[in-house]
């Protein structure tokens, strides 16, 4: 699946204000010992990212 194949789908399902900008894929999530995604470590390497980036 590519990044614009994931923008198309969501043009079909959502409102335009919720369709995404930016698809991002990566190998795997952080994940707790629960299995529960790791949202601030996610924010986080974004937040990396951006800094090398210059954004």
């Amino acid at each position: 699946m590519t990044e614009e194949e994931v923008k198309e789908y969501c043009r079909e399902y959502l409102a335009p204000y919720k369709v995404p900008t930016l698809v991002e894929f990566i190998d795997e999530l952080p994940r707790t010992n629960v299995g529960k995604p790791m949202r601030a470590e996610l924010r986080r390497i974004e937040r990396e990212k951006a800094l090398k980036e210059g954004k």
